[in-house]
């Protein structure tokens, strides 16, 4: 019982700094798909390091995509974007455990939905047995590349959410599976957002206990090759993730370093780099004590 504790309680802190990654990556597609003024607010959102006032504003934009939805609920992309904004607006700005939970939910929810949307082949994808899972998602291509991660991003944030229910954490293994079949589609899909929590979720555990930190590694290293760099929460989450976990304080306290060294006002990274220079500061803070 001590070790399904402890193992739940580093799952979900692991899980909930990969929650924060959901903020990125949806601002383009929600501005493509409500015109011209939410373009310009999307772009304000993401291009601004005033992570308060971000927060007080996204509501504004989660009702009026489930408005849209509500008046058209079999558009693909108007889920799709569903589901990335309320992803994004709890794994960033919410802390109320049922709050988050209910955000989550409808989150998947959307995503479940606009993977359907899509292509019908994949409507019943998330309930199948494991196996016949892999199977499926064996048959995806290019064309459901947006509604794959998609989906794998949101469920990842929903297990977080729910990670007092240890089946909830049974999910992470088709998660790991969507997410992986996203590469092997396209290697640097959003910048190599899909490596970075292919990276998260390899190093959630030590070795001893099905943890894969090399593999971890390898993918903390594409998601900075594939942002150029720009994306500073990959090497936040490197040094959290990876480098604690095999206690190799050089490499944390450099990668973290780095970071704060960074000007993170780069176009349309500026939102994540300013959280990500937040956590920096508190993980190097709690350098010496953790090492």
């Amino acid at each position: 019982d001590s070790l399904i504790k402890s193992t739940r309680g580093k799952l979900t802190r692991g899980i909930l700094l990969l929650g924060l990654l959901a903020i990125s990556g949806c601002a383009s597609l929600i501005s493509s798909q409500v015109g011209g003024l939410a373009n310009s607010l999307s772009a304000a959102i993401y291009n601004n390091n005033d992570v308060e006032s971000v927060g007080q504003a996204i509501p504004t934009f989660l009702i009026l995509i489930d408005g849209l939805i509500e008046t058209s609920p079999d558009s693909e992309a108007m889920l799709r974007a569903g589901a990335q904004l309320n992803d994004a607006y709890a794994g960033g700005f919410v802390s109320d455990a049922e709050r988050k939970k209910k955000l989550t939910d409808k989150s998947l929810a959307y995503a479940k939905a606009a993977l359907c949307a899509n292509d019908d082949d994949f409507c019943d994808l998330a309930e199948l047995p494991h196996q016949e899972f892999l199977k499926q998602l064996a048959t995806s291509d290019e064309d459901n590349i947006d509604y794959i991660y998609t989906l794998g991003v949101s469920w990842l944030s929903w297990i977080q959410a729910h990670s007092d229910d240890w089946l909830a954490i049974t999910g992470l293994a088709k998660v790991e599976a969507l997410l992986k079949r996203v590469v092997e589609l396209d290697d640097s899909y959003e910048n190599g957002s899909a490596h970075l929590y292919l990276g998260g979720i390899a190093t959630l555990l030590p070795p001893a206990l099905g943890g894969k930190p090399d593999e971890g590694r390898m993918h903390f290293d594409k998601a900075i090759e594939y942002s150029g760099g720009n994306n500073l929460m990959a090497k936040v989450v490197y040094a959290q993730m990876y480098a604690r976990l095999v206690f190799d304080q050089e490499l944390h306290d450099k990668l973290l370093k780095e970071v704060l060294a960074s000007d993170p006002n780069v176009k349309n990274f500026v939102l994540m780099n300013t959280l990500a220079q937040r956590e920096a500061k508190k993980l190097l803070a709690g350098s010496a004590d953790y090492f």
